[in-house]
Formats: structure tokens, sequence, C-alpha cells
């Protein structure tokens, strides 16, 4: 009799726990889906051409073939996962050209995170290579710790870390070599 009845026990034990196995699974998938916010960009744009203006000039025009816009995230920003080509140009109309293989701009800083063979070229025969290049539209002001090739009409450089102006008008550079001709006699 005593074993009749400790067999049962395990029995109804093993059967209850089966149960509550697959009955706590169906609630905890339900729960996982409450607790799941979906990350969705809020626009999404195929072939984008963008000009901005600034009284009645162009000041600058960004081409991308992708854009996603996560605007109802608590950080937002804009993401170009297919690159981005960007023309600036300054009150003498003179042209800077930035192309990379992806970026983001982050609209509360202002930063453009500029990813994947960045290339930023002007006018006056300045070109600059890097894989990772920030932005910052306020200050209009570049800067990276990566490896970047400078070349301009007097050589060319390569180093880590740099950052510039814009126009290149100021350039500062860290753990630079290369060759320059130089204008002192």
């Amino acid at each position: 009799m005593i074993l009749f009845t400790k067999y049962r026990i395990k029995q109804l034990v093993t059967a209850l726990a089966v149960i509550l196995f697959f009955g706590c699974e169906s609630n905890f998938k339900e729960v996982q889906k409450i607790n799941f916010t979906e990350f969705t960009p809020g626009g999404d744009a195929d072939k984008v051409n963008l000009k901005y203006t600034d009284s009645g000039l162009i000041k600058v025009i960004l081409i991308s073939p992708k854009m996603l816009d996560y605007i109802s995230v608590a950080f937002p920003f804009t993401e170009f996962p297919k690159g981005i080509d960007v023309t600036f140009y300054d009150d003498k109309a003179q042209k800077t050209h930035v192309t990379s293989n992806y970026a983001v701009s982050y609209k509360q800083t202002g930063i453009i995170d500029l990813q994947g063979k960045v290339r930023i070229s002007t006018e006056k025969g300045q070109l600059l290579e890097t894989e990772q290049l920030y932005y910052d539209q306020k200050n209009e002001w570049f800067f990276t710790e990566k490896r970047f090739k400078f070349t301009d009409t007097k050589g060319v450089s390569n180093g880590q870390g740099i950052d510039f102006s814009r126009d290149f008008k100021v350039v500062k550079s860290q753990k630079i070599t290369g060759e320059f001709e130089s204008s002192e006699k």
C-alpha cells in the first residue's frame, strides 16, 4: 500500500510540474511581449536629396540612398545606413565635399558621426581620408582620433587624431608624419 501511494504521488507531482511548465511558458512569452518595444524609425525615405538654404542661398546639399529618422526615441537621431554625399557652400560659393559609407546625425547634440571610407575634399585641392570622423554642426568643426591621411598642395601627411574647421583654415593634428613643402627660406 505504501509503495502504491509513493508511486501515485510521483505521478501526480510529475503531471503538475508538466502543467506548470507549459502554462508558465505561455504566460512568460506574453510578459516578454508586453515589455518589448520595437525600435522602428518614425520616418523612412529612399533617394534623399535635401537642400538647406539661408537667405535664398544654398548652404548644404545632402544626397543619400536611404534615410531612417528615429524621432520618437529618448535620444532622437537620423541614420543614413547606405552612406551620404554632402556638399557645403561657404559665403563665396566655395565647395567642401564630404562622403562616407554610413552616417548618424544626433539631433540633441548636433553631432554627425561619419563612418567607413570618409573623404572630405575642397576646391583648393585639400583631401582628408579616414575611417571615422565626427562633425559638430554648431561649431562647423570636424574631429577624429582615428588614423587619417591629409593631402594638400604642400604635401601629404599621415597621423592619428586630427581636428579642423570646415574650411580647413585651422587644422590641429596629432602623431603626424609626412613630407611638406616649407615656405620658410
